[in-house]
């Protein structure tokens, strides 16, 4: 396994700065800030999941309109729904949906889904440069702690073709309340009736075994810097750091890898509530990876007029033209329903009870 570039390896609480516009983009939106416009700056902070993509988009948006700067902190989805209930941001972004009673203490919290991501299992075995193949009831067992040595049966069974070692299995995991782990377990726990009643779901879970390293680069770099490790991380992180990776038996029984194209077949078929918070992992779509979930943009619906303007412009510009983006960093474009869903939340922003989007 080579080395982990730095790419994308922020510290934890790295602030990043970047200027950004306040200007609406996509359908039937007017901005009301144009390059003249006054000095606005807006702070976010949660997913590390969706941190490539919003270091890129944020980095465009400056491009087109620099009198907005917005700090955003890569520091785990746990963390950032903390400090959007708090009101110490202007955005959270999550991978793992509020729950029914995170959202009691803080109503009028909408979810905005801004991407689709696949995740990646992650490995570092001697030998094995490509082409581990893993299945959801083997991906627990590692995980529970039941296959200890990488040559165990079960995962023999699965790979007639590698000559796999005599070597102990060490698992890697979040340390930090994350929506990575959320997506993760939220798929063993549908797929492994004893992950689900040993484990469970959530942001932040009891690890039977493991090691923990915080953030999604955290983990991809102990899974590096160990032999025999095995872990979980955003596709970006795999891919721009050229990690090996497994391919996972889908719901249908197909050997799929993560890439924008299975990530977005997830979703075909997915019913979506009214608050978009819903699942996609283990879909039934033949041509599905099966570990992929939507990143979330966190904002209250009551807004103070000045910032609420620039922060609802910008969540419009993000699910429209920010799009393209998606796809160059591993990512899945939103659909079009959601995109329809996401118009219709964005327009609910408010502030004195008044759209904060200049629609026609």
């Amino acid at each position: 396994m080579k080395k982990v570039r730095k790419l994308f390896l922020p510290a934890a609480f790295l602030t990043l700065i970047v200027l950004l516009a306040a200007c609406g983009s996509g359908k039937k939106v007017v901005s009301s800030n144009g390059d003249g416009g006054a000095k606005v700056r807006l702070t976010g902070a949660g997913s590390t999941f969706v941190y490539p993509f919003f270091s890129k988009i944020f980095d465009e948006y400056h491009q087109l309109h620099p009198q907005v700067s917005v700090n955003y902190q890569s520091i785990g989805s746990g963390a950032g729904i903390k400090q959007i209930t708090e009101k110490t941001v202007a955005f959270g972004a999550t991978d793992g949906p509020m729950t029914d009673e995170q959202l009691k203490a803080a109503p009028g919290i909408l979810h905005i889904p801004v991407i689709m991501g696949a995740e990646a299992v992650i490995y570092n075995i001697p030998g094995i440069k490509s082409g581990l193949k893993l299945s959801s009831d083997v991906l627990a067992a590692i995980f529970l702690g039941d296959i200890k040595k990488w040559n165990d049966p079960r995962i023999v069974k699965l790979n007639p073709g590698l000559k796999l070692p005599n070597k102990d299995v060490l698992v890697v995991h979040r340390s930090d309340g994350s929506g990575t782990t959320y997506i993760f377990t939220d798929y063993l726990s549908k797929t492994s009736p004893q992950w689900k009643s040993k484990v469970g779901k959530s942001t932040s879970v009891n690890w039977p075994v493991g090691l923990g390293s915080k953030g999604n680069e955290g983990v991809a770099g102990q899974v590096s810097q160990t032999a025999g490790a095995i872990g979980y991380v955003e596709l970006a992180y795999a891919v721009q750091n050229d990690f090996t990776y497994a391919v996972l038996l889908n719901n249908s029984g197909k050997f799929i890898k993560p890439t924008a194209a299975s990530t977005s077949a997830s979703a075909d078929g997915i019913k979506l509530p009214a608050d978009l918070r819903v699942s996609l992992v283990d879909s039934p779509n033949k041509k599905a990876y099966p570990i992929t979930g939507f990143s979330w943009m966190l904002i209250y619906q009551n807004q103070k007029a000045a910032k609420g303007k620039v922060l609802a412009d910008l969540a419009w510009w993000v699910v429209h033209d920010g799009q393209k983006y998606t796809k160059p960093l591993n990512y899945a474009p939103l659909p079009e329903a959601v995109v329809k869903m996401d118009e219709a939340k964005i327009k609910l922003l408010e502030a004195n009870g008044k759209s904060l989007l200049d629609t026609k």
